[in-house]
Protein backbone atom coordinates (compact mmCIF):
# COMPACT_ATOMS: atom_id res chain seq x y z
CA UNK A 1 0.00 0.00 0.00
CA UNK A 2 1.30 3.47 -1.21
CA UNK A 3 1.61 6.48 1.71
CA UNK A 4 -0.96 8.20 -0.30
CA UNK A 5 -3.59 5.63 -0.02
CA UNK A 6 -2.94 4.90 3.41
CA UNK A 7 -3.34 9.03 4.51
CA UNK A 8 -6.29 8.97 2.22
CA UNK A 9 -7.74 5.72 3.87
CA UNK A 10 -6.61 6.94 7.66
CA UNK A 11 -8.82 10.72 6.89
CA UNK A 12 -11.69 8.51 6.13
CA UNK A 13 -11.73 6.14 8.66
CA UNK A 14 -10.59 9.22 11.77
CA UNK A 15 -7.32 7.94 12.61
CA UNK A 16 -4.17 10.16 11.62
CA UNK A 17 -1.79 8.08 10.44
CA UNK A 18 2.00 9.04 11.45
CA UNK A 19 5.21 9.84 8.81
CA UNK A 20 8.47 9.57 10.61
CA UNK A 21 9.29 13.76 10.66
CA UNK A 22 12.55 14.68 8.90
CA UNK A 23 14.67 15.33 12.13
CA UNK A 24 14.23 14.65 16.17
CA UNK A 25 13.19 18.16 17.78
CA UNK A 26 13.41 19.19 21.32
CA UNK A 27 10.05 18.88 23.25
CA UNK A 28 8.69 22.60 23.45
CA UNK A 29 7.30 24.91 26.11
CA UNK A 30 3.81 25.12 25.77
CA UNK A 31 3.02 26.06 29.62
CA UNK A 32 -0.12 24.24 30.77
CA UNK A 33 -0.51 23.37 27.00
CA UNK A 34 1.47 19.87 27.69
CA UNK A 35 0.38 17.17 25.39
CA UNK A 36 1.32 13.68 26.00
CA UNK A 37 1.74 10.08 23.83
CA UNK A 38 0.23 7.25 25.01
CA UNK A 39 1.63 3.87 23.24
CA UNK A 40 -1.30 1.53 23.29
CA UNK A 41 -1.36 -2.04 22.00
CA UNK A 42 -5.04 -3.07 23.46
CA UNK A 43 -3.36 -5.27 26.37
CA UNK A 44 -4.36 -5.16 29.68
CA UNK A 45 -1.24 -3.58 30.44
CA UNK A 46 -1.77 -0.96 27.95
CA UNK A 47 -5.36 0.08 29.39
CA UNK A 48 -3.23 0.48 32.82
CA UNK A 49 -0.88 3.03 31.55
CA UNK A 50 -3.97 5.11 29.88
CA UNK A 51 -5.86 4.83 33.09
CA UNK A 52 -2.93 5.95 35.57
CA UNK A 53 -2.13 8.66 32.77
CA UNK A 54 -5.60 9.71 33.34
CA UNK A 55 -5.41 9.71 37.05
CA UNK A 56 -2.23 11.52 37.21
CA UNK A 57 -1.22 14.02 34.12
CA UNK A 58 -3.00 17.13 33.21
CA UNK A 59 -2.36 17.56 29.72
CA UNK A 60 -4.44 19.61 26.37
CA UNK A 61 -4.34 16.41 24.25
CA UNK A 62 -3.06 12.81 24.69
CA UNK A 63 -2.55 11.37 21.34
CA UNK A 64 -3.00 7.54 21.64
CA UNK A 65 -0.31 6.01 18.98
CA UNK A 66 -0.67 1.96 18.15
CA UNK A 67 2.28 0.73 16.21
CA UNK A 68 1.36 -1.87 13.65
CA UNK A 69 3.56 -3.96 11.11
CA UNK A 70 2.75 -4.61 7.58
CA UNK A 71 2.96 -8.22 6.64
CA UNK A 72 5.93 -8.33 4.63
CA UNK A 73 7.33 -7.13 8.37
CA UNK A 74 6.00 -10.29 9.68
CA UNK A 75 8.84 -12.70 11.36
CA UNK A 76 8.52 -15.70 8.99
CA UNK A 77 8.94 -13.53 6.27
CA UNK A 78 11.71 -11.36 7.60
CA UNK A 79 13.58 -15.17 8.61
CA UNK A 80 13.03 -16.33 5.01
CA UNK A 81 14.47 -13.49 3.80
CA UNK A 82 17.67 -13.21 5.77
CA UNK A 83 18.22 -17.04 4.75
CA UNK A 84 18.54 -15.99 1.18
CA UNK A 85 15.02 -17.48 0.31
CA UNK A 86 13.25 -15.25 -1.19
CA UNK A 87 9.96 -16.69 -2.16
CA UNK A 88 7.67 -15.40 -5.24
CA UNK A 89 4.92 -12.88 -3.09
CA UNK A 90 1.55 -11.74 -4.88
CA UNK A 91 1.71 -8.21 -3.72
CA UNK A 92 -1.87 -7.87 -4.34
CA UNK A 93 -2.31 -10.61 -1.45
CA UNK A 94 0.09 -8.80 0.49
CA UNK A 95 -1.21 -5.22 0.03
CA UNK A 96 -4.71 -7.15 1.14
CA UNK A 97 -2.85 -8.36 4.86
CA UNK A 98 -1.35 -4.92 5.22
CA UNK A 99 -4.81 -3.51 4.61
CA UNK A 100 -6.59 -6.27 7.05
CA UNK A 101 -3.55 -5.69 9.54
CA UNK A 102 -4.01 -1.71 9.44
CA UNK A 103 -7.53 -2.40 9.98
CA UNK A 104 -6.99 -4.14 12.84
CA UNK A 105 -4.69 -1.72 14.37
CA UNK A 106 -7.48 0.93 13.73
CA UNK A 107 -10.28 -1.05 15.78
CA UNK A 108 -7.35 -1.58 18.55
CA UNK A 109 -6.55 2.37 18.72
CA UNK A 110 -10.21 3.24 18.33
CA UNK A 111 -10.82 1.35 22.18
CA UNK A 112 -7.97 2.75 23.69
CA UNK A 113 -9.23 6.28 22.40
CA UNK A 114 -12.58 5.53 24.13
CA UNK A 115 -10.78 4.64 26.62
CA UNK A 116 -8.55 7.67 27.35
CA UNK A 117 -11.36 9.35 26.73
CA UNK A 118 -13.62 7.50 29.49
CA UNK A 119 -10.76 8.59 32.01
CA UNK A 120 -11.13 12.44 31.58
CA UNK A 121 -8.19 12.72 28.62
CA UNK A 122 -9.17 14.89 25.57
CA UNK A 123 -7.90 11.67 23.22
CA UNK A 124 -7.07 11.36 19.62
CA UNK A 125 -5.79 8.11 17.95
CA UNK A 126 -3.14 7.79 15.25
CA UNK A 127 -1.10 5.14 13.54
CA UNK A 128 2.26 4.60 13.05
CA UNK A 129 3.76 1.98 10.63
CA UNK A 130 6.96 -0.31 12.05
CA UNK A 131 9.57 -0.28 9.56
CA UNK A 132 11.81 -1.78 11.84
CA UNK A 133 11.27 -1.72 15.84
CA UNK A 134 8.05 -1.08 17.49
CA UNK A 135 10.30 0.69 19.91
CA UNK A 136 11.59 3.17 16.94
CA UNK A 137 8.24 3.52 15.75
CA UNK A 138 6.85 4.93 18.96
CA UNK A 139 9.77 6.82 19.50
CA UNK A 140 9.88 8.50 15.45
CA UNK A 141 6.03 9.21 16.35
CA UNK A 142 6.82 11.23 20.06
CA UNK A 143 9.00 13.27 17.70
CA UNK A 144 6.77 13.52 15.16
CA UNK A 145 3.97 14.93 17.72
CA UNK A 146 5.90 16.56 19.35
CA UNK A 147 4.64 15.54 22.25
CA UNK A 148 6.10 17.02 26.13
CA UNK A 149 5.63 13.08 27.58
CA UNK A 150 5.54 9.43 25.66
CA UNK A 151 3.81 6.73 28.49
CA UNK A 152 3.76 3.25 28.21
CA UNK A 153 2.93 0.13 29.99
CA UNK A 154 5.43 -3.29 30.66
CA UNK A 155 4.70 -6.49 30.12
CA UNK A 156 6.33 -7.26 33.49
CA UNK A 157 8.05 -10.11 32.48
CA UNK A 158 11.26 -11.20 34.35
CA UNK A 159 13.09 -14.20 34.75
CA UNK A 160 13.76 -16.18 31.18
CA UNK A 161 10.96 -14.47 29.68
CA UNK A 162 12.79 -11.04 30.13
CA UNK A 163 16.13 -12.35 28.47
CA UNK A 164 14.81 -14.13 26.04
CA UNK A 165 11.94 -11.07 25.21
CA UNK A 166 13.49 -7.44 24.40
CA UNK A 167 10.86 -4.90 26.37
CA UNK A 168 9.56 -2.13 24.34
CA UNK A 169 8.82 -0.15 27.24
CA UNK A 170 13.13 -0.18 28.13
CA UNK A 171 13.80 0.42 24.74
CA UNK A 172 11.55 3.54 24.69
CA UNK A 173 13.14 4.84 27.80
CA UNK A 174 16.93 3.90 26.64
CA UNK A 175 16.15 5.99 23.34
CA UNK A 176 13.07 8.87 23.51
CA UNK A 177 14.75 11.97 23.80
CA UNK A 178 11.93 13.34 26.09
CA UNK A 179 10.13 12.23 29.33
CA UNK A 180 8.98 8.62 29.52
CA UNK A 181 6.00 8.01 31.81
CA UNK A 182 6.59 4.20 32.18
CA UNK A 183 3.77 2.05 33.48
CA UNK A 184 4.61 -0.70 35.44
CA UNK A 185 2.56 -4.09 34.99
CA UNK A 186 2.88 -4.93 38.60
CA UNK A 187 2.21 -1.22 39.96
CA UNK A 188 -1.42 -2.35 41.15
CA UNK A 189 0.05 -4.78 43.73
CA UNK A 190 0.95 -2.75 46.90
CA UNK A 191 4.23 -4.14 48.66
CA UNK A 192 4.15 -4.83 52.43
CA UNK A 193 4.93 -1.12 54.08
CA UNK A 194 6.51 -1.49 57.97
CA UNK A 195 6.38 1.73 60.08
Amino acid sequence: MDARSTSQRAASDGVSTLAAPAAASAPTSRGNQQTLMIAYDGSPNADRAIRYAGRFLRARTAYVVTAWEPGGMSPTRLSALSGGMQPFVDTRLESGVDEALRDEAAAVNEGGVSLATSVGLTAKGSLVEVESTVWGALVAAADALDVDLLVTGTRGESGLKALLHSSVAESVLKHCNRPVFVVPAKCEQRPPVTP
